[in-house]
């Protein structure tokens, strides 16, 4: 796979993925990560690649054309999904992420400053949102949709490990514990230890239940609930209301 990204800030994205997962997928070549410096494709005096919005207003605009000629550089096989970076997209999550691994080749717009000349959106596939907040810059939701995309590339992650996370079968993921096995009076539970196997699965599979109805219940709507589910189900919301 192979993931651009405009912007004009590329140390931002350089420092971030020259460690850890991502530049071992990179150094594998299980994925081809290219930062381009915006500023290269402006004509203007400086690298200028911002100006005063047409009607008045406060701030400054990314201007047009540097975009269009980056992203006509880069994708001169018009193959590419091309992204940008936005507070008025999609919200993004595990879903889409999985989406995104599937293709060949993505260009990921940072946005900055006030706002990108509404010309650019014409070129873009699709709008992505990380949140309902506002960030200074494109660059870090850029990163997070780098991250998550990479780490579901053949050969990066194994399978088990993915399989194992929130969100990947509808539920948050279940505790872990490591040794030593007590610590100033906090252990590990019992059933981990007990090296019975049906045990522990069906206690993590529990412990995902609660998790996902402590803290995102809303997900247990579109779970698959088993009859067993829900009477565990209904045993917290006794002990919650007591």
């Amino acid at each position: 796979m192979r993931i651009d990204i405009i912007t004009i800030f590329p140390q931002m994205i350089e420092a971030y993925i020259n460690e850890s997962i991502i530049k071992r997928a990179y150094q594998d070549e299980k994925v081809e990560i290219n930062v381009i410096n915006l500023r290269n494709y402006s004509q203007m005096k400086h690298h200028q690649v911002d100006d005063t919005p047409y009607g008045g207003g406060s701030g400054m605009l990314m201007m047009f054309p540097p975009f269009y000629r980056a992203i006509k550089d880069l994708n001169k096989d018009n193959q590419a999904t091309i992204i940008m970076t936005s507070p008025k997209g999609k919200t993004y999550n595990q879903k889409i992420a999985r989406e995104y691994a599937k293709l060949d080749h993505i260009i990921i717009l940072c946005g900055h400053y006030e706002g990108i000349d509404h010309r650019v959106y014409e070129l873009v596939d699709e709008e992505v949102s990380v949140g309902d907040y506002i960030l200074t810059g494109g660059e870090l939701a850029a990163l997070i949709l780098t991250d998550s995309i990479t780490r579901l590339l053949d050969g990066v992650i194994t399978e088990d490990s993915h399989l194992e996370e929130s969100f990947e079968k509808g539920l948050l993921e279940h505790p872990h514990y490591t040794k030593p096995q007590a610590y100033e009076g906090y252990a590990v539970p019992d059933v981990l230890l007990s090296g019975h196997h049906e045990n522990i699965r069906k206690w993590r599979h529990e412990m995902a239940l609660k998790e996902t109805f402590k803290k995102r219940p809303d997900l247990l709507e579109s779970y698959p609930l088993s009859k067993s589910d829900k009477l565990f189900l209904e045993s917290l919301k006794e002990d919650t209301n007591d």
